[in-house]
């Protein structure tokens, strides 16, 4: 009985392997464990113009929800118009789809560490570094009454890893 499994085992290590290394590479790709040990530290900059200073509009701590989170969040307008939100003193944990969004303040989903259902938000962009000062900009047609807190957002597992809710400066 042992030499039958042992050579059943033999003729279809190869077959296991073919399928198996292609069941091992979309884990890593789903979970990207490296992240959990990699920290990108960015330095951006504030995006001041020559011309004049921005004008900070709205402000607010960032608190950890499913993951350490900290900083401060705030929207700024440049003389020209234009909208960004800068993190400063920002650190959180890396992971395998983190956004920064704006969400409305009243969402129910926000309480909770995994959103159930669909996050109503505005995308700014993919996380830039895990650590460090970074700016986003801030698509002009946003209504800054609506949607008053800023996300630390996973897409791919609907996790809230931090948020700051805004209040005028």
């Amino acid at each position: 009985m042992t030499i039958h499994a042992s050579t059943w085992l033999g003729r279809r290590k190869w077959v296991l392997a073919a399928v198996g290394l292609p069941v091992l590479i979309a884990l890593w790709w789903a979970f990207r464990p490296e992240k959990l040990w990699v920290n990108e530290k960015v330095n951006e900059p504030a995006p001041f113009v020559s011309a004049g200073e921005p004008q900070p509009l709205f402000t607010g701590r960032l608190e950890g929800k499913a993951h350490q989170t900290s900083g401060r969040a705030t929207i700024y307008k440049n003389p020209d118009g234009k909208l960004y939100l800068r993190l400063t003193d920002f650190t959180t944990s890396n992971g395998p789809d983190v956004h920064i969004v704006l969400a409305r303040s009243d969402d129910n989903g926000l309480q909770q560490e995994i959103v159930k259902g669909d996050l109503d938000n505005i995308e700014l962009g993919p996380l830039k570094g895990n650590q460090g000062d970074q700016n986003y900009d801030v698509p002009a047609s946003t209504d800054l009454n609506k949607y008053r807190a800023v996300v630390v957002y996973c897409e791919r597992f609907h996790a809230v890893f931090g948020l700051a809710g805004l209040e005028t400066f």
